[in-house]
């Protein structure tokens, strides 16, 4: 039998015994991956979520460079692991990965699970409104996905408490010169830079790409060195800046606004970023920009669209903060096995860019 052949009846590679297998479902929301870990990873080990993303990074973080970096992903790769709620009110855990490592929270990967427990029927499905109660290091996400005609038609969630730190602060950067911003928290912290009040050389298309992660970095870092520290009230895990979202009015007369976010160590979110969108709900209630009952459409630097509105205020800790809802649309790209070849020099990964 000729080698042809031998290609059209042996279509399957059966790997070493020995080697780890990962599965995944891989998504994306907007145009912004996520990989899904469905079977094949390690246990963690703790009684919340957080204590699993801390046993992650403590013991397994290079599997997770494994699955996010090259030759398997990508600089811009996003994923996550699924775990055990932090009670048995909550339908399952979530601990994100990113390039950089483990973020708090991830509307994007929210609406994107929200999605698979209906295409997998990980939970009945009904017509109307279906709840999914998700625990992601920033506390509980409640989300609904919407079936009409027996079809899923979108996502929308619930973030945690959202809420606004600082309204235009100013800080110092290279280049840029001085910066104003916006500081707040929609599950992950964000400075937001709002490029009417700032003379920027770029704008938020794709042609900018490039000068929005050098510049969204600097000012990320030129941020993280000022005097003031990011707190969270309750969480000191949850203390840190993730990235600077860039905002402008949208040239599109049916749009709102645009948005792009850079994060981590300096991905690009395809999609208008849900923490992100949270956070800002938080700031226009604050600016009395938008009501109860009000709706924002935020485009991304793709042009996928999210909603944004206020469902209540709410106090938490000394800020008074809000519950946004965040609506948007997912779907499945493909579903993998990944091997991991102990014998390979490059099996933890790496990165270019």
């Amino acid at each position: 039998m000729g080698t042809f052949q031998n290609i059209l009846s042996k279509k399957q590679f059966e790997p070493d015994p020995n080697w780890l297998q990962i599965k995944t479902i891989d998504m994306h929301t907007g145009g912004e991956p996520l990989r899904v870990i469905t079977e094949g990873f390690p246990e963690l080990k703790g009684s919340s979520v957080l204590e699993y993303r801390r046993y992650c990074k403590e013991h397994y973080d290079h599997l997770r460079t494994a699955l996010m970096f090259e030759p398997r992903g990508h600089a811009d790769m996003y994923g996550c692991i699924l775990c055990r709620p932090n009670d048995e009110e909550g339908d399952f855990g979530v601990i994100f990965l990113h390039n950089e490592g483990y973020s708090t929270m991830c509307g994007h990967a929210i609406i994107a699970l929200t999605t698979l427990c209906v295409e997998m029927k990980w939970i009945e499905v009904k017509e109307g409104d279906n709840m999914v109660k998700i625990d992601a290091p920033c506390g509980r996400i409640t989300s609904f996905a919407h079936i009409k005609n027996g079809v899923l038609t979108g996502v929308r969630f619930h973030c945690v408490a959202s809420f606004v730190v600082g309204l235009d602060q100013t800080v110092k950067v290279p280049e840029l010169g001085t910066v104003t911003y916006d500081l707040a928290y929609g599950g992950a912290f964000y400075a937001y830079v709002d490029m009417d009040k700032n003379n920027f050389d770029f704008d938020l298309s794709k042609n900018s790409y490039q000068q929005l992660i050098r510049k969204g970095m600097d000012i990320k870092k030129a941020v993280m060195q000022q005097d003031h520290k990011i707190l969270h009230p309750f969480e000191n895990d949850l203390s840190f800046l993730y990235g600077t979202i860039f905002t402008k009015k949208s040239d599109k007369r049916s749009i709102d606004s645009r948005n792009v976010c850079v994060f981590a160590d300096g991905e690009v979110d395809r999609c208008p970023t849900g923490s992100g969108v949270s956070g800002r709900m938080a700031i226009h209630k604050k600016r009395n920009e938008i009501d109860f009952g009000e709706t924002m459409s935020i485009e991304s630097i793709t042009d996928s669209v999210f909603i944004g509105s206020v469902v209540e205020e709410v106090d938490f800790g000394p800020f008074k903060a809000v519950i946004p809802q965040v609506e948007g649309t997912a779907n499945i790209t493909g579903m993998h096995t990944f091997v991991i070849d102990p014998n390979d020099p490059m099996k933890h990964g790496f990165i270019l860019r």
